[in-house]
């Protein structure tokens, strides 16, 4: 069992973060934000017939790398993930020395957790290619919605994620497992303890995370469940006691795999448990063997 934050990424798969954004028409108006992060390149798309001109960050100096403008879009990425209490000021100077504001931001504030990718810049809502953008947008979150109100369903009679909620309550006496190993360790950003149980036909591990970080929560981006010879991904259950676990706070994940998940052609192997963070960094690795599913 390996504890460590180290520089391997979570795999990502997900389509391109795309929103659409109009422009506000009152040079007082509220800033739209736009939600960054380091290892993320944000593109600012603006209409056809729109270039920028000039485009500066107020005192974000050492933060960015430099802000380019290729054509009609801004191109911006931080050095490093911005902490959850920052922001910095983005100024973007178009034809006719209007300038345009925007508010930079670390994602998961505005309901989503990830960092914007590209963001298509309208200044009416009326024009044809604003709507269709907006319509992209909006099929797009019909889609999201859709497969997840499947997985919820999925989920509510799945025997599997009952036993993961009553592990991440600290329920194990209610479940048929049985503890056969623990491990701990820590980095700057978190303290885990760990806990792998052996059941009769399913194995399961429990995570125990305290947030050490001073001011950044801490929460699972995702999980990965390989075989150590194949690599190939496998399916698994997982509940946590909290979305997100603020800084000083402790919670605990708990996750269940069913003993199908060992099979490769008929024959046993050895899974490879992957436990990314929040900011996509690996944080966790758990090898589960064949003999946790014995009874």
């Amino acid at each position: 069992m390996t504890l460590h934050a180290g520089a391997a990424m979570a795999h990502e798969c997900d389509s391109p973060a795309i929103r659409t954004l109009i422009l506000p028409a009152k040079p007082d108006a509220a800033p739209p934000r736009v939600y960054v992060k380091a290892q993320v390149v944000t593109v600012l798309r603006f209409e056809q017939g729109v270039a920028p001109v000039r485009a500066r960050l107020l005192d974000g100096a050492g933060r960015f790398d430099a802000v380019g403008i290729v054509g009609r879009t801004v191109v911006l990425q931080p050095r490093r993930d911005l902490d959850s209490v920052e922001a910095f000021s983005l100024v973007v100077t178009l034809p006719g020395e209007r300038e345009v504001s925007f508010l930079l931001r670390p994602p998961g504030l505005g309901g989503s957790g990830d960092a914007d990718q590209q963001v298509n810049l309208f200044s009416d809502r009326e024009r044809p290619d604003a709507m269709a953008s907006a319509l992209g947008d909006a099929e797009k979150e019909n889609k999201t919605l859709r497969a997840e109100n499947d997985r919820l369903h999925r989920e509510e009679v799945s025997e599997d994620h009952a036993l993961a909620a009553l592990l991440s309550a600290e329920a194990a006496a209610q479940t048929p497992f049985k503890g056969v190993q623990r491990f701990a360790g820590k980095d700057d950003g978190a303290a885990l303890e760990g806990t792998v149980f052996r059941g009769k036909g399913k194995a399961a591990v429990v995570f125990r995370v305290k947030n050490l970080h001073a001011v950044r929560s801490w929460s699972v981006k995702s999980v990965r469940l390989v075989g150590v010879s194949d690599s190939r991904e496998r399916g698994l259950a997982i509940r946590s006691s909290a979305a997100a676990i603020e800084p000083g706070m402790s919670g605990v994940i708990g996750l269940v795999v069913d003993g199908s998940a060992f099979l490769e052609g008929g024959v046993l192997t050895s899974l490879r448990l992957e436990l990314y963070r929040q900011d996509g960094l690996l944080q966790a690795i758990v090898q589960l063997d064949p003999a946790l599913i014995g009874k």
